[in-house]
């Protein structure tokens, strides 16, 4: 017998009617009940981050998460049933900073890290409450924790009130401080979904990097990496790989003349102007073909390839695609006159020339050793301008630019690699807001992002200037603010991935949906550098790593038991807080070299450390082995791609490699 069906049903209505309906007869509950002690199915769940109200594409992933659940509860399977909020890092920062109405860290400093580090626990849970809701309202079937008990949390934290009962996952009663129930949500002992800010979730990332200091995979040091002035921190190489755009700048073709060759100069091109203020040398490929040509007073040197090649730019990042046509370089010589071509030669000929750099007048191209804020990229005590040689290079293309390369070790990756392979000094020209330092003339002060027209004035009027054309390439923009990124000399802390053999292992065991994922993230760990792990923050995972105030000894704790009994001092600042800045930056222990005092390095953690443990955090793999060895490893392990195989996967496979090798 059929019922008649209305022609607009009120589909607002019917979804309530079932969810009522699902809660009278305690729908979920009998599910868990009936499967429970039978063969178990584990699904890890990729947390969505608590930082906004759930969007369209949350809810399709939701929807296929709960239909694959809902199959296997069908064929009888025991399920863990937990839903996971991604926590921690940039992206809730950049949201509070925008509700408090900053847009510096100088302003968070100033408000102080405590109300700050308050403020992003509030906004989680105010999410977290608002997700859990939209989620209920799907008909998504989990262990919810009750939006309303969250919402409790985060006004008693918000309030100072010193204790606070709630009714946790379970039905259970808890009593204590708002931060310490806030960093217990998600434990085995009180159901829920699991929260990356938990402590749990930190300390079982701090036993994962005592296990990589251990086998001596931690290391500090000084690299020329992807920084977000915006933000004031570096973005890791799997970071960096979400944010590309297609981006035109002003590129510019501008002489380096000839050191005693009057009127002989070579033809450098470059897309990123302010960069030329730091330029040590030029690099030239010697296994391909140059050009040494007349063009009005001056005669360059360029490469042959360059000189009349189809320039087809034919971009794609992001989804997006273009493709665009510019003129040859010949075109744009003949531009401004006429053009003679007087005689082929190898690259290799070039060699060893010495050049004047177009900013050799700049304080900075005159110090000794350079000008970062660190030791010296090599040992010497040269200048900048002393080093402006030509070098070789097997990189520089005969397709794009101009042949000749300009080389700033301080402000590219690539050139800082190449920089200390040729024992270049580096000239670091930005601070962490990226504006000019010291000795940079009228740009000092000035933010990289605007300098860029008055550069190229400035190349004009000095008559170095050639041509300039706007320039269509692919460029790595932050993936949270947005701002176009910069690559700086930084002081970061990395773990070394020459144990890469070791995670490549794993993946033949995984079952990937699609077949070529296996492909892929064989392909991304061949070619992944060394994973960089700090951020210089201030919402996320305290780096576990103490650094000796007088000498270069460090060392990496292992969690709250050993933090404690090695502590010399702040320990009864940071009892009873979650580990989190600032109160367990109160913490000292003693130089394992000097016996001086020893301070935790200021530096929060890479986010995807946090998604990266879960399988071992969230399975309580530290507090109960037992229950981890039932549900570990997961059968089903789903997020999209590309993006988290560059970086869920990826940390994933890393962690997991490293915790369960005996």
């Amino acid at each position: 017998m059929y019922h008649p069906v209305e022609k607009i049903p009120n589909f607002p209505e019917l979804e309530n009617r079932w969810l009522n309906y699902w809660s009278e007869i305690d729908a979920f509950g009998q599910v868990c009940s009936k499967n429970e002690g039978k063969p178990k199915w584990s699904f890890l769940d990729g947390p969505i981050t608590a930082n906004n109200p759930m969007g369209v594409h949350h809810a399709w992933g939701r929807s296929y998460k709960d239909m694959f659940q809902r199959y296997h509860a069908m064929n009888g399977k025991e399920l863990r049933y937990q839903n996971g909020f991604d926590c921690q890092g940039l992206w809730v920062e950049v949201e509070v900073e925008k509700e408090l109405g900053f847009e510096t860290k100088a302003d968070i400093a100033r408000f102080g890290i405590d109300g700050f580090v308050k403020a992003c626990k509030e906004r989680v849970l105010t999410f977290a409450a608002r997700q859990t809701e939209q989620s209920i309202r799907l008909g998504y079937w989990t262990g919810w924790d009750n939006p309303k008990t969250l919402l409790k949390l985060r006004d008693a934290l918000h309030n100072d009130e010193a204790t606070v009962t709630i009714t946790n996952a379970k039905g259970q009663e808890q009593s204590g401080t708002p931060e310490q129930l806030i960093g217990q949500l998600g434990h085995v002992d009180n159901g829920g979904s699991y929260f990356t800010f938990s402590t749990e979730n930190n300390y079982t990332i701090w036993h994962f990097l005592k296990k990589c200091h251990t086998e001596g995979f931690v290391y500090r040091g000084t690299d020329v990496m992807p920084w977000c002035c915006r933000c004031g921190t570096g973005l890791s190489q799997m970071e960096v790989a979400e944010g590309r755009k297609i981006t035109k700048h002003t590129s510019v073709f501008v002489r380096f003349p000839l050191v005693d060759q009057e009127k002989t100069a070579l033809l450098v091109w470059t897309t990123t102007p302010w960069t030329l203020t730091s330029n040590v040398a030029a690099a030239v490929n010697p296994e391909l073909t140059y050009l040494e040509v007349k063009h009005g007073d001056w005669t360059y040197f360029l490469g042959k390839g360059n000189f009349k090649a189809e320039r087809v730019q034919n971009l794609e990042a992001a989804g997006q695609k273009q493709s665009h046509k510019l003129h040859t370089l010949e075109s744009i010589l003949k531009g401004s006159g006429p053009i003679e071509v007087v005689r082929e030669l190898p690259g290799s000929a070039l060699i060893g020339l010495r050049y004047t750099g177009p900013f050799d007048h700049l304080d900075a191209q005159h110090k000794k050793g350079g000008q970062t804020p660190y030791p010296p990229m090599s040992g010497h005590e040269k200048t900048a301008v002393e080093c402006h040689r030509v070098i070789a290079w097997d990189m520089v293309s005969d397709t794009e630019g101009t042949g000749v390369v300009h080389i700033a070790p301080g402000c590219g990756a690539e050139d800082g690699h190449l920089g200390k392979a040729e024992d270049l000094v580096a000239i670091a020209p930005l601070a962490g807001d990226g504006t000019y330092n010291e000795g940079f003339g009228s740009f000092t002060g000035r933010s990289v992002h605007t300098v860029s027209d008055d550069i190229v004035m400035d190349l004009k009027t000095r008559e170095i200037l050639v041509a300039k054309e706007r320039y269509p390439h692919v460029y790595p923009h932050c993936w949270r603010c947005k701002e176009e990124l910069v690559f700086r000399l930084v002081d970061e802390w990395f773990i070394r991935m020459d144990w890469r053999d070791r995670i490549k292992k794993i993946v033949p065991d995984i079952r990937w949906i699609p077949r070529d994922g296996e492909a892929r993230e064989l392909d991304w760990l061949k070619n992944m550098g060394d994973w960089m792990i700090s951020k210089k923050r201030f919402w996320g995972l305290a780096l576990p790593i103490w650094k000796c105030t007088e000498c270069d000894w460090f060392d990496v704790i292992g969690g709250e038991d050993e933090l404690k009994q090695r502590a010399t001092a702040g320990w009864a600042e940071f009892e009873g807080h979650t580990p989190h800045r600032p109160f367990v930056d109160a913490v000292h222990i003693q130089c394992g070299d000097c016996g001086a005092s020893a301070k935790r390095v200021a530096d929060v953690g890479n986010p995807w450390l946090d998604a990266g443990i879960v399988p071992f955090s969230t399975m309580h793999w530290a507090t109960n082995p037992e229950h981890w060895r039932e549900w570990f490893p997961a059968d089903f392990v789903v997020e999209c791609f590309p993006g988290q195989f560059r970086n869920w996967f990826y940390a994933l496979l890393s962690m997991s490699a490293m915790m369960t090798e005996k």
